[in-house]
Order: structure tokens, then sequence, then C-alpha cells
């Protein structure tokens, strides 16, 4: 493939984002990646946008890589897409993919910002990467660099599925109860999913009642209830490799039955016992409008820490079928590869509200506590990290002396590529 790598950073060569796209043209060399630092020419641009233009033309991609402005994307990256639109070169049929780094501060609603205009302009939005700004300098920023990669070659029709590599388990959560229609569409799922499935049926659990918040769980997470949907939960759902959820969207939501399935699961208090695994949703009903619920669901897969394989409903009967079939795919495409891309602010907020709740009622979540110890979740504490608190300390006061300020001119840009400039080398 042909990639455009629009640079929407001000630093230009300097900024960290690019790094990741510079590191990935030195490995996947099948793929061409051709930069362009728009950020830092956005005047120039606004003169003459034609070399924009011509790049944009013969790319298969235009991969989108900024850092996280303030809640979207720099002013500068809006100021290019504002030039794309009005100078009405054709980017329809094109893939578009964007990658990030930030502190992940409601960096979701910046990669939303990117796909809601590449969908203005007829492209095909492939997903995004949003990374720490450290990421790509550990060996997990950069096994989830590479995971993003392939997945979008694969997507790109680029890379091959791979058949599957185990007899995977993909269990189907459903509330379904004569609903002819949700039925359809489990059943047009396990026909072309190219692994075998089984369905789970919540409307057929015998549940005595909805979670009450007694707190009897926090020790040993045995509930209150003696219907034994703990035991239930973990012997056929949890013990599964991937999870498609069904339902018929009902009041703004997934039904009463789920959330009563949902709300159960404190069973597991506030321990994430599916990090790892893909899953999916399979919606009877129109979710077009349903902002809340969607975000409930890209939030639930963010801080559960799994791979969002896709949200399809049926409004559109033309296109489901072929969508459906994408969908179970990337589901196996997700297992065989072991995709898992980095949180975004769902997940690592969600993840730092929590860690500091279970650390302070660690006394009564008893279980919970264990289980952040034993994940190292408490290491993210940022107190622990007194190296990094140095090391600010002495670039702060470098930054704030001016006339040493002065002396330094561009070095501080220098030395903090420096390392991802290193690790490029190497490859």
């Amino acid at each position: 493939m042909k990639i455009a790598v629009l640079n929407g950073s001000p630093k230009g060569n300097y900024s960290i984002t690019l790094q990741s796209s510079l590191y990935l043209a030195k490995l996947y060399k099948e793929d061409t990646f051709e930069v362009m630092n728009v950020g830092s020419k956005i005047k120039s641009l606004e003169k003459d946008i034609t070399p924009l233009k011509t790049l944009l033309e013969r790319s298969d991609m235009v991969l989108f890589s900024y850092p996280v402005y303030t809640f979207i994307a720099p002013y500068q990256m809006h100021r290019t897409i504002e030039l794309i639109k009005e100078s009405g070169v054709d980017l329809h049929g094109k893939y578009a993919a964007q990658i990030t780094t930030s502190k992940h501060f409601y960096d979701m609603t910046a990669h939303e910002y990117i796909k809601e205009n590449a969908l203005d302009m007829g492209m095909k939005y492939i997903g995004g990467l949003s990374a720490d700004m450290e990421d790509l300098l550990t060996e997990k920023g950069q096994k989830e660099l590479k995971s993003f990669w392939e997945y979008t070659q694969f997507q790109c029709g680029e890379r091959e599925m791979g058949k599957p590599s185990k007899a995977y388990d993909i269990v189907i959560v459903t509330n379904s109860h004569n609903d002819p229609a949700l039925d359809q569409i489990i059943e047009e799922f396990r026909s072309v999913c190219p692994a075998p499935t089984r369905i789970v049926n919540i409307a057929d659990f015998p549940f005595i009642g909805g979670c009450l918040g007694c707190f009897h769980c926090a020790g040993d997470g045995e509930c209150i209830y003696k219907d034994h949907f703990g035991d239930f939960l973990r012997e056929h759902v949890l013990n599964a490799d991937a999870i498609v959820y069904a339902y018929t969207l009902k009041d703004h939501s997934m039904g009463a039955s789920f959330k009563q399935y949902d709300d159960r699961q404190f069973c597991n208090g506030h321990r994430m016992m599916s990090i790892g695994m893909p899953v999916a949703y399979l919606v009877n009903g129109n979710l077009q409008g349903e902002y809340n619920l969607q975000t409930i669901m890209y939030a639930r897969s963010e801080v559960g820490q799994n791979m969002l394989c896709g949200i399809l409903d049926n409004h559109c009967p033309e296109t489901f079928s072929a969508e459906l079939q994408q969908l179970a795919d990337r589901l196996i495409f997700s297992l065989n590869h072991h995709t898992l891309l980095p949180q975004n602010f769902y997940g690592v907020g969600g993840t730092k509200i929590f860690r500091d709740l279970i650390y302070l009622m660690r006394g009564l979540m008893v279980a919970d506590h264990k289980f952040y110890k034993k994940h190292g979740i408490y290491d993210d504490f940022p107190q622990k990290h007194w190296g990094k608190m140095w090391k600010m300390k002495l670039i702060g006061f470098l930054a704030n002396n001016k006339k040493i300020r002065a002396k330094m001119g561009n070095k501080m840009n220098e030395g903090m590529i420096a390392p991802y400039k290193k690790l490029i080398e190497r490859l």
C-alpha cells in the first residue's frame, strides 16, 4: 500500500507521534510511507495545497498522525482538513487510519473527530492507535503498534486472516426470548463465523434477583443469592476465547435482563476477568442516534481491556450480510494474532479510578486488592516513579531558566526524540 502520513504536529520532524510511523516504515517494507509535515507547513499549504493534493491522489491510505491537544486534534490538523475539503480532492474509497500520542486525556474524542471527517470525505475508516507518549520505547508499546498495523493491513485486504489456529470457543451471550429477528441475526453470524460458536441465553438463567449492593461478595466473590450465578458466569462465559453479545435495542439500552446480568457480575468486583478477549456486539435495532449506548459498549471494552472487533446493527439490510462476515473475520484474526491495542481515555481513566478506590477500600474489597496487586495495577501510582520525577525536575529547571533556554535552542526537542531515533536506527 501507498500510505500518506499527514503529520499534524507543529514540531514537524521532531514530533514524537511521527516516530511510530517511521518505526512502521522500517518494519513493513511492503508498504510505502510518505510523510508530509502538514502541521509545521500549514502556512505554505494555505498558499498552495498542490503538493498535498498530489500526495493524497497517489496514495491508497491516509494515516493521520498527531498529538492530542485539549480534547481533540491540534489546530494545524483542523486547518489541514479544512484545506483538503476546500480543495475538492477526491478521496472516496481510500482508507483512513490514525495514530496519536497523548496521556490519554480525551483521546477518544480526537479519534472520533478524525473518523467523522474521514467519513465525510467518503473514506473507508479503519481505526486508530492511541499510544502514550513513551509507549514506543517499551516492548509492550512496540507490540501494540505492530498489532495495530497488522490488523490495519488485514482490514485493507493486505494480510491474510489465517485459519483458526485452534478450536476456539466463541460464546454468544444473548437475552433472546421469543425474538425471531434477534435469533435470525445470531444464526446468520454462526453460519458465517469461521470457528464454532455456542449460545448462552441469560433469559434461561434462574436469577433470584438483581444486585443488592450489599458487598457480601467483597471478600471472597460469593454472592448473597444462592442461585450460583458466579459459578455459571465463570464456567460458561469467562472461560471462552471470545464473547459476542447479541441483544435487541430496548428503551435506549440492552434491556433490563442484560442489566441484571451485568450488575450481578459484581461478584467479580472490579476485577477485569476477560482481559485480552476479543468481543463484538450484534444488535437488533437501529443504533443511529443511540450515542449513550454506543459509548457504554465502547467503554466496557476499554475498561475490560478487550479487543472490540465491531458493533453491528441490522438497520441496513442491504449491507448487513457483508458487514457481518467482516466482523466475524476480524474476530478470528484477533484471536489468531492476539490483537490488543492500548487503552484510551475510557480504559485508562476507568482503571485509575478503580485503582484508587480499591487501594483505599482494600480492607473491605479483599479479592479486588489481591487481583490488583497480582496484576501490577498499583505499580502505576505516580509517587512510585522517583526517577522520572527527578528527571522532570531537572528539565523544569533548565526550561524555566531564560539564559539556559536561549542557549539550548532546539536541543530539548532533539533530546526528546533521541531515544526514538536510536530505536528506529537499530531496526
